[in-house]
């Protein structure tokens, strides 16, 4: 039962591991990054894959001067800067920090020119502190969930007494600090502030805003039953407490993180949380376990088996689970050699390689020799011991991955191929279209007002034309996507040319909104 615990942390980390990144990706702006322009446009567009929730937009003209006179509207997964008149000719920069709808924050920056380029004064990066407190306090965090409130669940449920163990007490309060850590670092990191800014409410409040608030007030509250279980006498109260603390653990982590609020979500937030309960319930027993071993327990033995019993359906959900995870977040088994978060998931699977060594040891060695010799229990000590530190080993790896993107995000990052901006005094239009090139392509029309509001529109239509080729109108009616974009899929385009695109949004029974320009389709 050992080995198959050892299995079940194995997956289970794994795909608690994706819970910790989140990264929105830019797929397209207009005008295009790093495209040189006569004169500066009215407005510049930044689309990523998914919602966004603006924390910092700066403008920083060609003479290195951060504007504050540029106007920001979010709508959806796009965000529209209405520019100032008067811009300097050069280089311009627009600086972004945005928070993904897991509540993770994203920063970047696109640049255009105006005339002849010329360099401009980017905002620094991210304060290294932040980022490392950032990966310290995940890591306590996780301690204090799995260590702490999956102990008391072990000694409610499987030991039925209490442990002579402070570790785990120890573990509660290093998760709760943690937890207010974790907030206020987040809301360093969504804003750009240094460690100093902490002291101000400006990082706390814009962190309580995203999902990351919610989801910390639930581990919190996860870590006080644990407290209130740990400290009741061994009964119906602690079981209860305990039974609700784990069950916060799950509802915490899979309300928040990029494996949760990945689409389908009614497969990846089950998936979560059932994973989430699995490594409380493996990690918790070996603090316990090894407090037992120390104290040469009468009642060891009948306590592994409890375990082993209980371990069986947890490892047949953590496996079902962790597949339909690895497979949402990885895409594809290049994905574990091309990317950052596929060379960090191998250091991580080798150390649990090591793990399962381990506790295959332990299942078919140690234990039966225990069970021979109930005196015996240096051995096993020894094994449980090393297994604690490779488990914080992982953990401090699952916890790095806060900072890298998982295939599923960079997948999503590559985005349209052809973009067209449509700007009138009534509304303005942005079309993308993929792949771009003659053949069969799909299109994604974003509509809003004509300053960047959103316009609620009751039917869109698409017409595309080719004259030159004396190709007529073809028209494809458009469906609203959830994000709030209209979409036409399987729109051919039969040659390379000057198309004539034309959009017909019907605002009400009584009034259209017609927008048309030409976009140019390369040769493939």
């Amino acid at each position: 039962m050992r080995f198959l615990a050892g299995l079940a942390a194995l997956l289970s980390l794994l795909c608690i591991a994706t819970n910790a990144f989140a990264h929105a990706s830019l797929v397209a702006t207009e005008p295009r990054d790093g495209s040189m322009l006569a004169q500066a446009p009215k407005t510049v567009q930044l689309r990523f894959n998914e919602p966004i929730t603006p924390a910092v937009i700066r403008l920083i003209d060609s003479d290195g001067t951060a504007r504050d006179d540029a106007v920001v509207h979010a709508v959806g997964d796009t965000i529209a800067i209405t520019l100032p008149d008067g811009l300097p000719r050069g280089t311009q920069v627009i600086s972004y920090r945005v928070i993904s709808a897991d509540g993770h924050p994203v920063a970047g920056s696109m640049m255009f020119s105006v005339g002849m380029g010329k360099s401009g004064a980017v905002p620094a990066a991210s304060d290294s502190v932040v980022a490392t407190l950032v990966w310290l306090a995940r890591i306590g965090l996780y301690l204090g969930l799995f260590v702490g409130v999956g102990g008391v669940f072990f000694e409610a449920w499987i030991a039925a007494a209490r442990v002579r163990s402070g570790t785990i007490v120890q573990a509660l309060a290093l998760g709760l600090f943690s937890a207010v850590v974790s907030l206020g670092c987040q809301g360093l990191d969504l804003l750009g502030l240094p460690l100093s800014g902490i002291l101000t409410a400006a990082p706390w409040q814009a962190a309580i805003a995203t999902t990351l608030g919610p989801s910390l007030a639930v581990a919190a509250a996860a870590i006080g039953l644990g407290f209130l279980a740990q400290r009741s006498p061994a009964g119906n109260f602690a079981r209860a407490a305990s039974v609700l603390a784990m069950t916060g653990i799950g509802v915490a982590l899979a309300s928040s993180g990029h494996a949760g609020t990945a689409p389908p979500q009614w497969l990846t937030r089950p998936a979560v949380f059932l994973h989430a309960v699995g490594v409380a319930y493996w990690v918790g027993a070996l603090v316990p376990l090894l407090a037992m071993l120390h104290q040469k327990s009468a009642n060891l033995i009948a306590v592994l088996h409890r375990f082993s019993r209980g371990a069986v359906p947890v490892v047949g959900g953590l496996v079902l689970t962790g597949i339909a995870l690895a497979i949402v977040q990885l895409e594809s088994f290049h994905a574990l050699i091309d990317t950052q978060y596929g060379w960090i998931l191998s250091i991580k699977v080798a150390l649990v390689i090591l793990l399962l060594g381990i506790a295959a040891l332990n299942r078919f060695r140690l234990t039966p020799v225990l069970a021979s010799d109930r005196k015996n229990t240096q051995p096993l000590a020894r094994s449980v011991l090393f297994e604690c530190a490779i488990v914080i080993g992982v953990l401090a790896v699952v916890a790095g991955w806060r900072f890298t993107p998982p295939p599923r995000s960079l997948a999503a990052a590559v985005g349209p191929q052809l973009a067209l901006h449509i700007h009138s005094d009534k509304a303005m239009l942005q079309v993308l279209v993929s792949s771009g090139k003659p053949g069969i392509d799909s299109f994604v029309l974003q509509i809003m007002a004509g300053d960047a509001s959103p316009l609620q529109a009751k039917q869109v239509t698409l017409i595309l034309s080719l004259p030159e080729k004396g190709i007529e109108p073809m028209e494809r009616k458009a469906t609203l996507a959830p994000d709030g974009n209209w979409t036409v899929r399987d729109m051919p385009i039969p040659f390379a040319g000057r198309w004539r695109v034309r959009v017909e949004a019907l605002v009400t029974d009584f009034e259209k909104v017609t927008l048309e320009d030409q976009l140019d389709v390369p040769p493939r």
